[in-house]
């Protein structure tokens, strides 16, 4: 099937669900952080690979640096927001890696010139406040041993995580589907090997059963999750692609309820029915093109440094 013809806001909202199954999945791995972000890549790349080197072939595709800094960023924010919750607690980290969905927009407003519509804007603290709920903010006293550090590396996880999403965005312009995804899992293995030496100790054995998980993680969160995000964002505003990702959170804990038999609190339910409400408002509203979706569309600038695009048009 032509991804160009299904609703990149669908493709968005199920790369978003599949992606909130990483954080089930790797608790049920019952492995270190360093060891499931080295899995989670390497074994994404054997199948990321072929399907880059085959675009390449057949489009030209080219390896793009940005790609590989955005799978840096990537693996930056899985070791940031890991020490966050040591440091502070699952929920609040959960909330202050939220903020990418600030950071998107405001580098496509900066460097793009692309401006979110007011309805972004509104229901942005709707979707902030409807995440703490969700994360559990409301039900626990407990924030951690650190909380200024953990907030501020919470933070940064953010506004790394939104970075990528900026760089991965940019790669999709030209058309290429599966390359950017591959630089970036290559970039987000090469972060955790060297902050698996440095901080945090891989296992490369982890045991069969804990083996099994993490292929599972790889093939749903790192393939397909990423690749449907990948696709979707370029033909979305930034405002309603970072609006859309907050989906993640909320995934979580309806996924934790359904597999984990998890039992949340009222607060965290009101909380993600806050943020779905918002979340729909925005991607139902009438968002303008961003310049990137238009490039893709059929301009012949497919990028904008005016080059023209490599690989096929959407």
């Amino acid at each position: 099937m032509d991804s160009a013809r299904v609703d990149p806001r669908v493709m968005a909202a199920l790369g978003a669900s599949v992606i909130s199954l990483s954080a089930i999945l790797t608790r049920l791995s019952g492995t270190t952080p360093a060891t499931v972000a080295f899995f989670r890549g390497g074994l994404a790349l054997l199948v990321l690979i072929p399907l880059a080197v085959w675009e390449r072939r057949r489009t030209g595709a080219r390896w793009r640096w940005a790609d590989l800094v955005g799978g840096l960023l990537l693996g930056l924010d899985f070791v940031l927001w890991g020490q966050a919750i040591l440091d502070v607690g699952a929920g609040i980290a959960t909330v202050m890696v939220g903020v990418q969905v600030l950071v998107l927009p405001l580098l496509s407003l900066a460097l793009n010139g692309e401006r979110p519509g007011l309805r972004f804007w509104l229901t942005v603290p709707v979707i902030l406040g409807g995440v703490a709920l969700a994360a559990g903010l409301a039900d626990t006293t407990a924030f951690g041993e650190h909380p200024v550090r953990g907030v501020l590396f919470g933070t940064l996880a953010g506004v790394a995580y939104g970075v990528y999403l900026f760089l991965l965005r940019r790669g999709g312009q030209s058309g290429q589907r599966y390359t950017p995804v591959c630089t970036a899992t290559v970039g987000t293995v090469l972060l955790a090997l060297v902050t698996g030496g440095l901080v945090d100790r891989i296992d490369f054995t982890p045991g069969w059963t804990a083996f099994a998980w993490l292929v599972v993680l790889a093939l749903s969160a790192q393939v397909l999750g990423w690749l449907l995000i990948a696709n979707a964002l370029p033909r979305l505003s930034s405002s309603v692609g970072a609006t859309l990702l907050m989906i993640q959170p909320v995934g979580a804990v309806l996924f934790g309820m359904l597999l984990l038999r998890e039992r949340p609190g009222t607060w965290q339910l009101v909380g993600c029915a806050a943020v779905v409400a918002a979340v729909w408002v925005t991607a139902m509203s009438r968002q303008p093109r961003s310049s990137s979706a238009s490039a893709v569309a059929g301009s012949p600038a497919g990028d904008p440094a005016g080059h023209q695009p490599v690989g096929s048009a959407r």
